[in-house]
């Protein structure tokens, strides 16, 4: 095999190793100090855009830095390609036989600081597990019901690549809460037909070289001193 073939094999196997990569990427606001105004449903959103991610959603995690205000009185949702999933729904809110951790008017405690909201989060729900008097700071499941960050997975979202929105409102009276920043975490990875297709590539290219004048040759060159050596002993 010619030095040529080999790195045609070299180069063929790391580009089906690079179409079969997928990973866990970071974006964020930066700092934008947006008011949410007191007791207004119109409320406030911010968008990301994101570029340059493999083309699978398979899992969103989102933060959020929030200051002042009471956390009880926000709403917040996340959107994107046509899906919306509840992020906050005035956490701590209760109707009736409020609990240890609940109250009719929700958590009173100001601000957010840097809670990851994360379906497959191990410190519960935000909604009614965060201690009173305490600001989170810890990783929640987001306050959605029925629909999770799952929803964005897949076929739900597919193509991470474009503008994500998330938007918060304050619902009640009292104080008025800032949102300081918020960002993701994506899993993206690629179309299972692009692996596919870097497989095919390399096994293509492979049979090729193997097919080669040059590779036969060696093989026979091999072979025939392979039966020298067996009448030789």
């Amino acid at each position: 095999m010619t030095m040529k073939s080999l790195k045609a094999i070299l180069a063929t196997f790391l580009l089906a190793g690079l179409t079969a990569q997928g990973g866990v990427y970071s974006v964020s606001s930066g700092t934008i100090n947006l008011g949410i105004l007191d007791a207004n449903p119109t409320g406030i959103s911010s968008s990301i855009n994101v570029s340059s991610l493999p083309s699978v959603i398979d899992d969103v995690n989102v933060w959020i830095n929030v200051s002042g205000g009471y956390n009880g009185d926000l709403y917040a949702f996340l959107s994107y390609n046509g899906v919306l999933v509840p992020l906050l729904n005035r956490v701590g809110t209760v109707s009736s036989s409020p609990s240890t951790y609940q109250d009719y008017f929700g958590y009173s405690t100001a601000g957010f600081s840097s809670v990851m909201l994360n379906d497959q989060a191990t410190d519960g729900a935000i909604h009614n597990t965060i201690t009173p008097g305490s600001k989170p700071t810890y990783s929640y499941t987001p306050d959605s019901g029925a629909t999770s960050l799952a929803a964005f997975n897949g076929s739900g979202g597919g193509n991470p690549n474009g503008n994500w929105t998330i938007f918060f409102s304050d619902m009640a009276s009292g104080n008025s809460s800032t949102l300081v920043s918020w960002g993701m975490d994506i899993t993206a990875v690629p179309e299972p037909a692009n692996i596919a297709l870097g497989i095919f590539g390399a096994s293509s290219m492979l049979v090729l070289v193997v097919r080669s004048r040059t590779v036969r040759s060696r093989v026979e060159r091999v072979k025939t001193a392979w039966a020298n050596w067996l009448d030789a002993a």
